[in-house]
């Protein structure tokens, strides 16, 4: 760099890690809030929603509907064998939820809004969990959209999930991730 060159600024460093306390209590907050706040809509969807039909609000931008997917995501997997779908959506989805609440306990360098979006990837999973080993299908019950262009019907698990998926994948400001180059 020439004299009359800007410096560039400093990286900023990255956040301090949180104590193990302070970790394990905001995964336990994280993890149980995002599963009773699941529990209870499912429940309620169920008692308000059962044999209602659709119901429809906003200009239909918002509908109310009691779905049981025995699937994944738009039932994706539906067709499979009984056998098929426990290994994959039971097995694989405890496997999956257990293991993101064990790094977000554990893993060494996260942040706390990772270690936060872990918690929500694993309560989210045990919420579609409880469902798949309790009644053998995940209850669904909302869906957005306006016109053609809607969602899935989804519930709280589902959005805790990708909340979960986006804080992950969100840039960090300010953290280099790899020192600059010459």
């Amino acid at each position: 760099m020439g004299a009359a060159d800007p410096v560039p600024p400093a990286p900023a460093a990255p956040p301090a890690p949180l104590p193990p306390a302070r970790r394990a209590a905001l995964v336990l907050a994280v993890a149980v809030a995002t599963l009773a706040l699941d529990r209870v809509t499912k429940l309620a969807a169920e008692a308000a929603l059962a044999g209602r039909g659709r119901l429809s609000w906003l200009g239909d931008t918002v509908r109310l509907e009691l779905v049981h997917n025995s699937g994944a995501f738009l039932g994706l997997g539906a067709g499979l064998s009984p056998t098929a779908r426990s290994a994959l959506f039971v097995a694989g989805v405890a496997v999956i939820s257990l293991g993101a609440l064990w790094a977000a306990l554990r893993a060494g360098g996260l942040s706390p809004w990772q270690v936060a979006a872990l918690a929500l990837l694993g309560g989210g999973g045990l919420g579609n969990l409880w469902d798949r080993v309790a009644a053998g299908a995940v209850t669904d019950f909302a869906n957005l959209g306006i016109g053609w262009l809607r969602t899935g019907v989804f519930n709280v698990a589902d959005v805790a999930i990708m909340a979960g998926v986006v804080l992950l994948a969100w840039p960090r400001r300010g953290v280099s991730e790899s020192p600059p180059v010459d």
